[in-house]
């Protein structure tokens, strides 16, 4: 069973009951324009305070500086690179973060051919451990929106992946189709009453259903 990362949090009630489901990964976004950033609602004191080994610190083109400062106020144990980051920029920042710290390098998937998204994925193999997966948005993701799963069959994937984009009751089954299954499942909008108020049950009853 793949595990599940439920990302946009903004409250810590919900949190500590995903905590009690046994959630994998829980997404913090640090994206100013997006409806879910996290600074709007919780400070870098209370991130740190949440007792969890797979804390994701989600980023959008942001300084090295300023992930450094997050990921240590706030106790990171991932960071998610969901912008246009270049390997020079990764490769700077592993130097100077945390090694216990596992690097998520997000790749958009729009319009490419096979070709390209290969391209992407052979890019930065020896600096990133995982990837994820999202459909390709001007808002850098929480679209809603699934890209077509059918792309992923085409390419090798040396490294476990994160699906995401659209990710519901409705679509989970189209995951058996895929040739290499992902490590993981980026659950987000598809799940909230509005933007960072999720809502528990259906993720309850989304993990049951995976059973």
């Amino acid at each position: 069973m793949a595990k599940i990362k439920v990302c946009g949090l903004t409250r810590l009630d919900q949190v500590q009951e995903l905590i009690s489901l046994n959630i994998d990964f829980l997404g913090f976004i640090f994206y100013e324009k997006s409806p879910r950033y996290v600074l709007n609602h919780l400070n870098l004191k209370e991130i740190s305070k949440i007792q969890h080994h797979g804390k994701v610190g989600v980023f959008v083109n942001e300084t090295a500086e300023r992930i450094i400062e997050i990921s240590e106020k706030a106790d990171l144990n991932f960071i998610q690179l969901h912008g246009d980051e270049s390997a020079d920029f990764i490769v700077k920042l592993k130097q100077k973060i945390n090694p216990e710290i596992k690097i998520i390098q997000v790749i958009r998937i729009g319009n490419q051919s096979a070709n390209e998204l290969q391209k992407s994925i052979n890019q930065n193999l020896s600096i990133i451990n995982y990837f994820l997966f999202d459909t390709d948005s001007k808002a850098f993701g929480g679209t809603g929106k699934q890209f077509d799963w059918n792309i992923l069959n085409t390419v090798e994937i040396p490294l476990p992946y994160l699906l995401s984009g659209g990710i519901s009751e409705d679509n989970i089954e189209n995951i058996k189709h895929l040739k290499q299954k992902p490590f993981a499942l980026d659950i987000n909008s598809k799940f909230e009453t509005e933007p960072g108020n999720k809502d528990i049950s259906k993720i309850q009853r989304f993990i049951s259903s995976l059973t």
